[in-house]
């Protein structure tokens, strides 16, 4: 299983219920988080078969930034 973890601007729990239709869709995708309390609120994402572009452009589609952090 691959995780990435991105800094992201996704900062509250509005925003959170926002992008979780989006990355609930994403297929490859078994688990994803967001740690708000982070100042990076640092995006967590876990499943086989994902890309860090396809989820970065998935999420600004949705109004979120996302730079990968590995």
């Amino acid at each position: 299983m691959k995780t990435i973890h991105f800094k992201t601007n996704i900062n509250c729990g509005a925003c959170v219920a926002k992008v979780t239709p989006v990355l609930d869709d994403q297929k490859g995708i078994s688990e994803w988080k967001v740690d708000t309390a982070n100042p990076d609120k640092t995006l967590t994402v876990s499943g086989e078969d994902i890309a860090e572009s396809e989820l970065i452009a998935v999420l600004a589609k949705a109004g979120y930034k996302a730079t990968p952090l590995d």
